[in-house]
């Protein structure tokens, strides 16, 4: 089993401050990238930073999505994408690379990425958050953290 498990923090609507992408390939773990990203303007809604801890001051001198990309790019083209909300974070990326006039198309990934809360509200788990799907499956989390996120999603995608 090969895929890759994402997961976007933001700092205001689809605008991302974080992301953490973990490649899984036969069923293990190979490569963890996690960057710091400036979202435009280095703009934060108050309520985001409450939610992961992450800071203007934390971003004020990262790269731009546009400068992460490519490191982006190299782990999604031709992949399988799990993320657990994968509607929230497949938007921060559409929506991301739209804005730095780059084409979704062009990463050859589904228009549907594989989405773990869905696959374990239909096993049943009331409620499926990520938090309440790893205190289950015993999958250590530091929940809003992007790359712990990501990991726990690839864990409970391998799980299913």
């Amino acid at each position: 089993m090969s895929f890759v498990a994402i997961d976007f923090e933001t700092a205001s609507g689809y605008h991302p401050c974080s992301v953490g992408i973990v490649t899984v390939e036969n069923g293990q773990i190979v490569d963890e990238f996690v960057t710091l990203i400036q979202p435009p303007n280095n703009s934060y809604n108050p309520h985001t930073i409450q939610v992961h801890g992450i800071h203007p001051r934390d971003t004020q001198y990262a790269k731009d999505f546009g400068e992460v990309f490519p490191e982006i790019q190299k782990r999604l083209q031709n992949q399988i994408v799990v993320a657990h909300n994968e509607n929230f974070d497949r938007n921060v990326l559409i929506k991301s690379m739209a804005l730095h006039g780059l084409h979704y198309e062009d990463l050859n990934i589904p228009n549907r990425w594989e989405c773990t809360l869905k696959i374990y509200r239909s096993k049943g788990f009331k409620p499926a958050k990520l938090s309440d799907c790893c205190r289950v499956m015993n999958i250590a989390l530091n929940h809003h953290e992007a790359l712990s996120d990501a990991r726990a999603c690839a864990y409970l995608y391998l799980l299913r």
